[in-house]
């Protein structure tokens, strides 16, 4: 059992700290209340619990990425703590969160380049040099428009400031999801990221919606088979058929297409369920997976 980490003063302060001398804008928290607590001592609760719950076997490396829900904490928030407990006990100076995009299509990668994320916990402060390298990427741009209303990359944030003592955050948003999107911005994440040991790639994503849960766990179990064996080709072309569904394939593909880059091919499903196993109504419902990749 890996042991939660606790909350620290020396944490608390440097949270402080920086939301005092974190200059550029700040994307300040649209769901917190709402799609997670608001207050911080619940919060950090909240999260815990989730946390102490979740076992996980051996991951014999540190991960390179993870693969998590993005629903309110309700209803996925115990799934993602399987992916968040397996980067416990490791340090990372940057996160880099890929969430798709629920409102708008854009043909482009977009970056939140300056200044810092704010949730109930603190500050996550924007890793400014990688974004300036990253910039130099024609798919990738400094374009706030998207991040104002999106939920699936803050939803990420309480988990990732409890589960690390301290770390900058590289967040994307994907305005389009295909194959060669993600083979691209894998290929600009490799070529600027100097030492990929210290940074941990973080794929937002949901599975099948508004199905029975039968047939939800028959698609989703396709998505799972698919990052088990590292099927990249196949995966992508399930998400472009009826076969299988995921509203952040796109995170996904990157965080294995990345990830295949570093020869780190090893994966673990860490835990599949659907909303219905929260509500106890079957008839229609969402499917959330972690996985680890290492």
């Amino acid at each position: 059992m890996i042991p939660v980490r606790g909350t620290f003063p020396e944490r608390e302060t440097v949270r402080t700290q920086r939301r005092a001398i974190v200059a550029g804008p700040i994307r300040k928290p649209i769901i917190a209340g709402s799609w997670y607590p608001g207050n911080p001592t619940t919060l950090k609760e909240t999260i815990k619990s989730y946390l102490d719950q979740a076992s996980i076997p051996d991951i014999p490396d540190a991960p390179v990425a993870i693969i998590v829900p993005h629903a309110g904490y309700l209803y996925s928030g115990q799934v993602a703590a399987y992916a968040y407990k397996s980067i416990m006990n490791h340090d990372y100076s940057t996160v880099v969160v890929i969430s798709p995009s629920h409102r708008a299509f854009f043909p482009h990668v977009s970056l939140w380049a300056r200044g810092a994320y704010e949730t109930p916990l603190g500050l996550c402060e924007v890793d400014e040099d990688l974004s300036r390298k990253l910039l130099s990427s024609q798919i990738i741009r400094d374009d706030s428009k998207p991040h104002a209303g999106e939920h699936a990359l803050e939803i990420q944030l309480p988990f990732l400031q409890m589960a690390l003592d301290s770390f900058k955050l590289c967040p994307l948003i994907l305005g389009q999801q295909d194959l060669v999107t993600c083979e691209r911005l894998a290929e600009s994440l490799y070529k600027h990221i100097p030492h990929p040991q210290d940074v941990l790639v973080v794929a937002s994503s949901d599975l099948s919606h508004f199905h029975s849960g039968p047939k939800a766990e028959e698609m989703d179990a396709r998505v799972a088979e698919k990052i088990a064996s590292f099927d990249i080709a196949g995966l992508s072309k399930d998400l472009e058929s009826t076969y299988a569904e995921a509203c952040g394939g796109g995170p996904i593909m990157t965080s294995l297409l990345y990830a295949k880059k570093l020869s780190r091919l090893q994966t673990k499903i860490l835990k599949y369920a659907h909303s219905g196993h929260i509500t106890g109504d079957t008839s229609s419902v969402v499917g959330y997976l972690a996985a680890v990749i290492y």
